[in-house]
């Protein structure tokens, strides 16, 4: 059988990092959280349910896990957001893989909780990501957003039964702070590599947005939260074009 370490890494993570212990405990050998000085009550929720926790500056997406991998005690790392959990059938799943002994890597399929409603359209369904994966010879990539795994070898991967609950967003407020966060930071990355939008980009990457979500994705399937999904994602598309122009010009 093989050990697994499960690595989170949190800020002012309270609402939901109980509940993402909770689903792992089970399956972790060992559990680091890496936090970034979280004003909340992440700390002593993580200690009392008996992670190994970590307080560090924040280094951005990738460095942070990166640094949070190198903790790791075991040859293979679970990688999982404070407010990702495990269900029951996923986790059936690891214990097989447990015991026979990991091979490559493993995907799972991430199903979203948006404002109390779980989502199987939009497209946010089927949500695939590689997150059980050896520690050496993987690291984590990308500077601003949207980190990815980088393998310096080739790997066989597996996709696991079962799904990662993923509760995203308990209000539209969040969503729509989140999305522009997201936004000006995917702007500073195209701006980085340079990248440039016309006046006339960010309405009509709004309007694609909107149609592909909604319409060709099927998001009006998931009845009004869906209709909110895409006009959210419409309306940050306008602010990362806008925020894009606005740095080009500089």
């Amino acid at each position: 059988m093989h050990q697994l370490t499960v690595v989170i890494i949190t800020k002012n993570e309270e609402r939901n990092i109980g509940r993402a212990l909770d689903s792992v405990s089970k399956i972790a050998d060992e559990i680091i959280v890496v936090d970034s000085y979280s004003t909340d009550q992440t700390k002593a929720i993580c200690e009392k349910k008996g992670a190994h926790f970590v307080q560090t500056e924040w280094k951005g997406y990738s460095a942070t896990k990166n640094f949070a991998n190198r903790l790791s005690k075991y040859a293979y790392i679970f990688s999982l957001d404070a407010d990702e959990a495990v269900d029951k059938d996923l986790e059936k799943a690891i214990l097989a893989e447990k015991s026979k002994g990991f091979s490559g890597t493993y995907s799972v399929n991430r199903l979203t909780n948006y404002c109390g409603k779980w989502i199987y359209h939009s497209g946010w369904y089927p949500d695939k990501k590689v997150r059980i994966f050896p520690k050496e010879k993987t690291k984590w990539v990308g500077e601003f957003v949207h980190e990815e795994l980088e393998f310096s070898e080739i790997f066989s991967r597996q996709e696991l039964p079962g799904h990662l609950e993923h509760y995203s967003y308990y209000s539209y407020t969040d969503h729509c702070a989140r999305a522009d966060k997201y936004s000006m930071l995917t702007a500073q990355k195209m701006a980085a590599k340079g990248k440039s939008a016309s006046v006339l980009k960010p309405y009509i990457s709004a309007i694609g947005r909107f149609i592909s979500m909604y319409i060709i994705k099927r998001g009006f399937l998931d009845g009004k939260m869906g209709w909110k999904i895409a006009a959210i994602s419409a309306q940050s598309n306008i602010v990362k074009y806008k925020e894009l122009r606005r740095l080009s010009r500089q």
